[in-house]
Parts: structure tokens; C-alpha cells; sequence
């Protein structure tokens, strides 16, 4: 695997270091880290198996600097339709969905009669 060399300017620089040490959300700190690892000289293979706290495959760090590089610090975040789908889905009241039982009033379970 050949090694990807990464150049940073002086703007992207601060502007990782920041991500990195300041996001709130913790998966956005763990790729501006990688990517400065990257900078700094570490192949992306070195980067994926010992440089994070969790172990990474390499392509996947891979994407996260073209994606930085190419649309810098938005394309790092989660996109829609990323993740697992929800198993169920149940629909609002009122939405126009027949059958769906919600807009019917709520069955009290029967009890039986202690005689």
C-alpha cells in the first residue's frame, strides 16, 4: 500500500486542532484527529489500527481525508440516511394512514371477576 502524503496549510491546521480538542460530538474529534495524525506523517494504515482509540480500517480513513479535503469540516459530519433504519415506524395521529390503529380510543384490558 502505497503511503498518502497529506499537506495541511496553515488554515486547516487551527482549524482541525480546534475540531479536534472542541467538537461536542465525539465521532467529528476522532477524524480531525486522525487527519492531523495523517499530516503529521503517519501512514493511514499506522493512523486505522493504532492511532485512535478504536481500531479503524484503513479505507475508512481514507474517506474521511478526501472528504475533508474535499468539502472540508461539513463533509466529516454524518450524512442523512446514514445508519440503521428503524424496525418500526409508528405513524402520528391524524397523518391520513387508515388501519393504523392510533386514532381509535385506547381498550381497557379486561379483568377477571374475583367470584
Amino acid at each position: 500500500m502505497l503511503k498518502r502524503v497529506v499537506e495541511l496549510n496553515e488554515q486547516q491546521v487551527p482549524e482541525l486542532c480546534e475540531l479536534r480538542d472542541h467538537a461536542q460530538k465525539p465521532y467529528l474529534r476522532e477524524r480531525a484527529a486522525a487527519i492531523l495524525k495523517v499530516g503529521d506523517g503517519f501512514s493511514i494504515y499506522q493512523v486505522a489500527q493504532r492511532g485512535l482509540l478504536k481500531r479503524r480500517k484503513a479505507e475508512t480513513v481514507a474517506d474521511w481525508i478526501n472528504r475533508y479535503l474535499d468539502e472540508g469540516i461539513p463533509g466529516l459530519r454524518i450524512r442523512k440516511g446514514r445508519g440503521r433504519k428503524p424496525a418500526f415506524s409508528p405513524s402520528r395521529p391524524g397523518d391520513g394512514q387508515a388501519g393504523s390503529g392510533l386514532d381509535a380510543a385506547p381498550v381497557a384490558p379486561q379483568l377477571r371477576d374475583p367470584a
